[in-house]
């Protein structure tokens, strides 16, 4: 029989979706060269609730053992500077000093928000590990951030001569959608679960033939997230132009017709942030974002100010990252 999977070495008790304290938006950020990129993303992080309430209650810092770089500490004392400071706005110094242990970055040269996104989940996992590599993949999935972040994709293959199917898993921090020709983050989300042939160079070896068969593949959401972060691609893959138009997103989603029982209890989510790429080419251009606070009120974040907005303004936006919370 199938033995049971070890002891998670992270219990999900710590997790709170809701604020454990309500206050006021905290501080702006300094742009320091061409930090708007990074400024946005430490943003949507500093408002992404079960972070931040495992952040101010210390639970790392307390018991890490890292000699230099840690990305958790790095973090939590980000998110206690700005959100406990009386400034206006702060420098996130921290993290610029740090930024060639994050990921391929340089303050003075525009950088990408969603792969700052990708890169600094990354270092944060892996200071939760705290250089325990020994630890099976499986348990290494259980980190405070893929707890947060992480889910389930499955890619269910059937053989197109012999109809066997196969089922394959993969765990994901954040989906990337393609949007060309795309109108709204539905048509978009429909896109991303639609059956796609594996032929010609793709083809699937069946385990039944025995050989490469033509296969068709669907990719649905296993195990939805706690918190779901999207990147709508504004790249054009043939031409890297960017695709600028308006996708429309909803402040409630359901989740549960891209998942692998759509027929199941709906999976609602809530927009708390979203992160706007302003600018005609995806190499220059100005990112700026918006948060809500724990005070439930929506803020537009562009770098050191902070507005008070309204949800339609926030609705209306030219979005390229999307963050919903369950």
């Amino acid at each position: 029989g199938m033995t049971p999977p070890p002891k998670t070495p992270f219990s999900p008790d710590k997790i709170f979706m809701d604020w454990r304290q309500k206050r006021r938006p905290g501080a702006g950020l300094y742009n320091l060269g061409s930090t708007c990129y990074l400024n946005v993303i430490l943003q949507c992080l500093t408002y992404t609730a079960p972070l931040t309430n495992y952040l101010l209650s210390r639970q790392h810092s307390r018991f890490c053992h890292h000699q230099g770089f840690c990305m958790m500490c790095t973090m939590e004392a980000h998110v206690r500077k700005v959100l406990y400071s009386s400034a206006v706005a702060i420098r996130p110094r921290a993290v610029i000093r740090d930024l060639k242990y994050i990921g391929e970055f340089k303050p003075d040269i525009p950088g990408d928000a969603y792969e700052f996104l990708r890169c600094t989940l990354h270092a944060m996992h892996r200071a939760c590990l705290n250089g325990s590599n020994d630890l099976d993949i499986s348990s290494q999935e259980t980190t405070i951030i893929h707890q947060i972040f992480g889910g389930f994709l499955r890619s269910r293959v059937t053989c197109l001569s012999c109809k066997t199917v196969s089922d394959f898993y993969k765990v994901f921090l954040d989906v990337l959608l393609k949007i060309k020709g795309t109108l709204s983050l539905s048509t978009a989300l429909e896109d991303f679960v639609k059956p796609r042939q594996m032929d010609g160079k793709k083809l699937f070896k069946c385990s039944k033939c025995k050989k490469k068969v033509a296969a068709s593949k669907v990719v649905t959401v296993h195990h939805a997230p706690r918190v779901l972060t999207m990147c709508l691609g504004r790249a054009d893959d043939q031409t890297s132009r960017k695709l600028s138009q308006v996708v429309e997103y909803p402040e409630c989603l359901d989740l549960r017709p891209y998942t692998s029982d759509p027929a199941g209890e709906p999976v609602f989510y809530s927009l708390y942030a979203v992160v706007v790429h302003a600018g005609h080419t995806c190499l220059g251009g100005h990112f700026f974002c918006y948060t809500k606070a724990s005070n439930g009120q929506w803020y537009k974040m562009n770098d050191v100010s902070v507005e008070s907005c309204g949800i339609h303004t926030v609705l209306e936006q030219q979005a390229y990252l999307l963050f919903y919370a369950r």
